[in-house]
């Protein structure tokens, strides 16, 4: 929306959830496991070449968290812990 007359009423998306939701169209399919791997595997590979720092996988926790139920959110927590330690 550049200004109020062009407003439609329908929510923009912004460039990352569109992002977002072509990377969960992907991952259609697969199993929490393989999932878990992938995503470990790319946020590993970020932390050692320096482009994912501690503070976006804080981000990260704190804005997905509250879609987990108790035990997916405490595996995603140890997962992020681990990746933090890196």
């Amino acid at each position: 929306m550049d200004d109020f007359a062009s407003y439609s009423g329908k929510r923009e998306q912004t460039d990352w959830a569109k992002e977002a939701q072509t990377i969960a169209a992907n991952y259609n399919g697969k199993n929490e496991g393989e999932l878990t791997r992938d995503i470990f595997s790319r946020a590993a590979e970020g932390k050692r070449n320096g482009t994912l720092t501690n503070e976006q996988i804080d981000l990260f926790y704190s804005q997905f968290a509250p879609m987990l139920d108790g035990a997916k959110r405490k595996k995603l927590k140890k997962l992020l812990e681990q990746l933090k330690s890196m």
